[in-house]
């Protein structure tokens, strides 16, 4: 089987030194690809290093929680990063970008009216670029869709993922229509969450991607309760190496086998990125390559 990461965040400081570790684990795992949204000015350099390093991939963005901290030429910045690697194979989005109206300081102004006009201005980059996007939407979806069909015109179409998407089935079916993937993780293994495992189950499986959104929204055998945290219990660190077990739980919620699942996610990950085909099948010959030489 092989499992594809739509959405993680490798450079996190919780992870510290241990990154390679991880990546490795993940591999070991199955887990062949990651893909590492930015969220702010200052780590565009780091996920695209790590990218590099590890044979993964890597978007560019600003996130909405970021927004409040973005220098005034944050965008200028981002323009600059996306002209300078636009031909870089590992870039395959703008991202990690959206509205959040979750964060209650983000609904007031002049936060809110900032990160609608970030939000915009990424959507634009995006088009300016022929580039897919990854998109925040918490508490946000309306407005995310209004935003996404204004900026594509009349009949436009997007590529792409709505990151740890938790909307209504409607919602759902109003971004598929728009060309739209919709990653699911780690949320989905409680049990508690009956709304989202009835949406996983009962929209169409080429419409689904999986992602952990490491080092957050840990899978229910990481979580620990804030009575348990309280008597030294540590949370678990999410990391890609979770992703197949996660997969593993939405296979079974839809009653198909992880294989099938996994071949579908992976199907849906290269229709969302449109240049990760050519990438895994680069990588894949460098791999081989490589390995060839060492028993020559």
């Amino acid at each position: 089987m092989r499992w594809i990461d739509t959405h993680c965040h490798l450079d996190a400081p919780e992870f510290g030194a241990t990154t390679h570790n991880q990546r490795a684990l993940a591999a070991t795992n199955g887990v062949a690809h990651c893909v590492l949204p930015a969220i702010e000015v200052a780590n565009f350099e780091v996920v695209r290093t790590l990218a590099h390093r590890n044979a993964d991939s890597y978007c560019l963005g600003i996130t909405p929680m970021n927004v409040p901290y973005a220098a005034q030429d944050a965008l200028s910045q981002l323009t600059a990063a996306v002209q300078r690697y636009h031909d870089d194979p590992r870039l395959m989005a703008i991202g990690e970008i959206g509205l959040d109206f979750f964060v209650p300081d983000l609904c007031k102004s002049p936060w809110r009216e900032r990160q609608q006009d970030f939000f915009y201005a990424q959507l634009r980059l995006a088009r300016a670029h022929g580039l897919p996007v990854v998109v925040h939407s918490r508490r946000s979806v309306d407005q995310i869709l209004k935003a996404m069909r204004q900026v594509a015109g009349p009949g436009g179409r997007w590529r792409g993922v709505v990151h740890a998407f938790n909307g209504s089935f409607q919602q759902a079916q109003a971004f598929i229509k728009l060309g739209m993937k919709l990653g699911f993780g780690g949320a989905v293994t409680y049990e508690r969450a009956k709304q989202l495992r009835s949406l996983v189950t009962g929209l169409p499986l080429e419409a689904i991607v999986l992602e952990t959104d490491s080092p957050d929204m840990p899978p229910r055998w990481l979580y620990k309760s804030a009575e348990q945290r309280a008597t030294g219990e540590q949370q678990g660190i999410n990391s890609p190496a979770e992703l197949p077990r996660i997969g593993a739980e939405l296979a079974a919620l839809r009653g198909i086998s992880p294989e099938a699942l996994a071949d579908a996610t992976t199907r849906n990950a290269l229709e969302a990125f449109p240049k990760l085909g050519a990438l895994l099948a680069a990588d894949a010959l460098q791999q081989t390559t490589s390995n060839l030489q060492e028993t020559a």
